[in-house]
């Protein structure tokens, strides 16, 4: 085993490192710009000018993300979660980690990243569900190579149409301290948030804290078989501060245990000119302190095109979980004093070596005067099955019930959200379940260094309806099957994958178009 600076392939792994009881030394942060020019095919005119007109990330932006510092003893878990974390910002697509010098006892790592175009400025087209949808924006996601977003953009869609102006910076008040906040004028009303919040940025984290505030002023509409049959005014304002401590990571497992005070409150009210719903919802406010706790088990998997063609992915596979219990009280202002609570719950399974299922459940919901109420369960499940030759079978499920809801026919299904044949919110309830069997294929065609390519074959089974003594027509079980192309800019900041589809419902209403076609930016495959 060497002891000296050397080659690279004759360095002892960070396995090794940390069972030499290695103390880290130098740590070197190589940001490197979009392309390679040392790759004769990234070599050339216009790839050399992206270079020159982007600005590198600055070394400080990267090395305030580590989570091992000069000194430390060498932990491969350290490493491995800063590769996550660094992997998650949208101005990188490549990072690697690596030892590059070792002598008494002392190991040097080098941080090398690869950026991404992070000014994205264009002009989109989406159409979903017989409804197209537009937008203009310029957005730059790492602003002087400083990692902060600011993004103006103006969209359009079926519901409303307005001017957004967002920023971000998730490290504006130290190390891991960040702001964001948008404000977006409608042509229906307004919204506006704002953050200040320092997370648990790692498993290891021991506090955190932060403060989030937002309002909403908007048309709200409820839809049947894909049309627009009633519209209210709906005015929300929701705040909420917390603060949170854990003993860090112990034996695989992190435990977080948070405190808080929460504010939602809603307003509704007809809209003058615009056919009101049968029932308005009733006004609430709910205000008042919250415990919650989290229990993460650190294990996860490092794949390949599942949601993303050819770029990294890290699926967590243990157990992650959240409770929350609050008190809404009348003594805070609140219309009711009630039990306010949530819980979520997910865990991966690997089975036949390489497939993999992805399983999650959520609840929510208030309790008030003996009575569940707005009470929302959700379940879903994701099951891989990669094949040879780039190819990959996905079998999904989820289903949601609504009980007793605030506003009505919280639960739509249409071609906007996974019933891809059919027009936009075709169906809406209080219950809903929805299957899909995709046949996925990731291509290795790489044109211009910058585009990756794939294709699915698709089937969506799918229904969403009332609950009993509620129950229309037309809320029978849909299904359609279809093809589409998948394109994603792999050295863009934006890192969304295009979907181009054609879905064909089956045995469709009279009223339906015989073929859906579907362009949609999604975030995933």
């Amino acid at each position: 085993m060497a002891q000296a600076a050397g080659a690279a392939e004759s360095l002892p792994s960070f396995a090794e490192l940390e069972a030499l009881g290695a103390v880290i030394g130098e740590i070197r942060i190589s940001p490197q710009s979009i392309f390679d020019l040392d790759d004769p095919r990234e070599n050339n005119f216009l790839f050399r000018l992206a270079n020159r007109l982007h600005m590198h990330t600055r070394p400080y932006v990267i090395e305030r993300q580590l989570l091992f510092k000069p000194g430390e003893a060498v932990s491969v878990h350290a490493i491995e979660e800063t590769e996550r974390v660094l992997r998650a910002n949208r101005y990188l697509h490549d990072v690697q980690i690596r030892p590059v010098a070792y002598r008494d006892g002392v190991v040097d790592i080098e941080v090398r990243t690869h950026d991404t175009w992070s000014l994205d400025p264009g002009l989109s087209y989406a159409r979903t569900g017989g409804v197209g949808s537009s937008r203009l924006y310029l957005s730059e996601h790492n602003l002087l190579g400083s990692g902060v977003t600011l993004g103006l953009a103006r969209s359009s869609n079926v519901n409303r149409a307005g001017t957004e102006l967002t920023f971000s910076d998730p490290h504006a008040l130290g190390a891991w301290t960040g702001v964001s906040a948008s404000v977006a004028n409608l042509n229906d009303g307004s919204q506006h948030s704002v953050s200040v919040a320092r997370p648990f940025y790692s498993l290891d984290t021991r506090w955190a804290a932060g403060a989030m505030l937002s309002q909403s002023d908007a048309l709200n509409s409820l839809y049947e078989k894909g049309e627009i049959v009633a519209q209210y005014r709906s005015r929300a304002e929701s705040a909420d501060f917390f603060a949170g401590w854990s003993a860090g990571l112990h034996e695989g497992w992190t435990r977080r245990y948070s405190v808080g005070f929460s504010h939602q409150s809603s307003a509704y009210a007809p809209e003058s000119g615009r056919m009101p719903p049968q029932f308005l919802p009733a006004d609430t406010q709910l205000s008042g302190p919250y415990l919650r706790f989290e229990v993460i088990q650190d294990s996860y998997e490092l794949v390949k095109n599942r949601n993303q063609i050819e770029r990294p992915e890290y699926y967590a596979m243990g157990l992650q979980s959240r409770l929350q219990l609050g008190r809404a009280m009348s003594t805070f202002g609140s219309t009711e004093d009630s039990w306010v609570y949530s819980a979520s719950l997910s865990r991966g399974f690997r089975s036949f070596e390489r497939n993999t299922l992805l399983a999650s459940a959520s609840l929510s919901s208030r309790y008030h005067d003996g009575h569940r109420e707005n009470q929302m369960l959700g379940a879903s499940a994701r099951y891989y099955v990669p094949q040879r030759g780039g190819g990959l079978l996905l079998a999904a499920i989820s289903a949601d019930v609504a009980r007793h809801p605030d506003a009505p026919a919280p639960l739509q299904l249409g071609g906007d959200n996974g019933l891809r044949g059919y027009p936009l919110s075709y169906q809406s309830g209080e219950r809903r379940v929805l299957m899909t069997l995709e046949e996925r294929l990731y291509t290795d065609w790489y044109p211009f260094r910058m585009l990756r390519f794939g294709g699915a074959v698709f089937m969506d089974v799918g229904r969403a309806w009332h609950g009993t003594g509620q129950q229309t027509a037309g809320q029978r079980a849909l299904t359609d099957v279809g093809f589409g192309l998948r394109l994603q800019n792999s050295r863009s900041a934006f890192g969304n994958v295009l979907h181009i589809d054609l879905a064909f419902p089956v045995n469709p209403p009279d009223s339906i178009r015989s073929m859906q076609f579907l362009v949609k930016s999604h975030a995933s495959f």
